[in-house]
């Protein structure tokens, strides 16, 4: 895929100009979405009328593939990506796209694979425009309800990241995918005391600049989780095997809420002598 189209997939940052995501409103049937039944009862659909859902993708399939007048033959390209997207009613800096190109196991962003938009879609015996529709809002609240989902999105979205020919991606990629994947919808990573988000991105902005290796995309996931799970870092050991910069990140956590429980003290003396 040529360069210039690549580009058109990079998720800008939040701009104001641009409309808030899209937020998930659960109803009554939320509890039942953070259950195994919703793909179960997905699995036993797909089990029916499999000749007519198989033909029925096949075309579908086709119809966004042959917009970009491409001699690929089994791949949808960045045209017909965005056409897809829009049919489906998805904005493409919502964090749902990133989960539906990982279920296609696309290889890049703007390039979806025939077998995998097949494969999935068959899985879930919605083979129309109208039925895929359907699953968007159990798709969009996956990301929170279910950690497998969210950490294979995660994982995969460095390839989705990746330029072609490289082996990084360069800062300014990788933290608007940060914000994309690590702000409400989708998991938002900040606890009571600690934006670690804003933290992070403060961080790397200032003192990192470099680019993003694989292994740190990683180790940033697994580091998301356990601070997350436990925001004091009674996790963390000096001597784990974390990459340098995020060895350097808890050290930056630590002199912000130093300085934060320094302006909190000051701030109380201030009050009691008034």
């Amino acid at each position: 895929m040529p360069d210039d189209d690549w580009k058109l997939w990079m998720p800008a940052s939040f701009r104001a100009d641009r409309p808030a995501p899209i937020m998930l409103t659960c109803d009554a049937n939320c509890e039942w979405w953070r259950t195994d039944s919703y793909y179960n009862s997905a699995k036993l659909k797909a089990g029916t009328n499999d000749a007519s859902t198989m033909q029925n993708l096949e075309k579908l399939f086709n119809h966004y593939r042959d917009i970009d007048k491409s001699d690929e033959t089994d791949v949808i390209g960045v045209e017909g990506c965005m056409q897809y997207f829009a049919d489906l009613g998805v904005d493409l800096e919502e964090p749902v796209v990133l989960v539906i190109l990982t279920e296609f196991n696309a290889p890049t962003m703007g390039e979806v694979p025939r077998q995998g938009f097949v494969d999935y879609w068959k899985r879930l015996g919605a083979a129309e425009i109208a039925a895929q529709k359907d699953h968007l809002p159990i798709l969009r609240a996956s990301l929170v309800t279910r950690p497998d989902t969210f950490k294979s999105t995660y994982k995969h979205t460095f390839k989705l990241a990746l330029a072609p020919t490289q082996r990084s991606i360069s800062l300014e990629t990788a933290l608007p995918y940060w914000r994309l994947l690590l702000t409400a919808p989708s998991l938002a990573w900040n606890t009571p005391t600690t934006p670690w988000l804003d933290w992070f991105a403060e961080y790397l902005e200032t003192r990192w600049k470099k680019g993003v290796s694989k292994d740190l995309w990683e180790q940033t996931g697994v580091f998301v989780q356990k601070s997350l799970e436990d925001e004091s870092m009674g996790w963390w050991s000096e001597d784990g095997a974390w990459p340098g910069v995020l060895d350097e990140f808890v050290g930056f956590v630590k002199e912000k809420r130093a300085a934060a429980a320094a302006a909190a003290e000051a701030g109380g003396r201030v009050s009691m002598e008034l």
